[in-house]
């Protein structure tokens, strides 16, 4: 889960609860895989964290990966873990969405 930084309790029981909230929109992901990683400390920037979300459902791999932008927003694991699996959420969404569409 990490890589490039050092585990975090904290930052491993935040993704569980992400987790957790995608299983109440979907009971269908059969798995889900998250990497946080700090790609490299740059001395002006700062820490920045990249976040990878891969959900797997049935007919679907929803891939998510979260760089860190020159906003600084990322500086912040838990940002960076929000920011994914929100766009995760979205994209599973969108997904059970267009698969009930077809089914109708």
């Amino acid at each position: 889960m990490f890589k490039g930084l050092d585990r975090s309790e904290a930052a491993e029981a935040r993704v569980l609860e992400w987790v957790e909230k995608l299983t109440r929109v979907s009971t269908d992901i059969t798995r889900c895989e998250v990497l946080i990683e700090e790609p490299h400390r740059h001395q002006r920037l700062g820490r920045r964290f990249h976040v990878r979300v891969e959900l797997h459902v049935p007919g679907k791999d929803i891939v998510v990966s979260h760089d860190p932008g020159e906003d600084g927003a990322h500086d912040d694991v838990y940002v960076a873990i929000r920011d994914a699996f929100a766009a995760a959420r979205r994209q599973l969404e969108d997904f059970i969405r267009v698969r009930a569409e077809r089914a109708s």
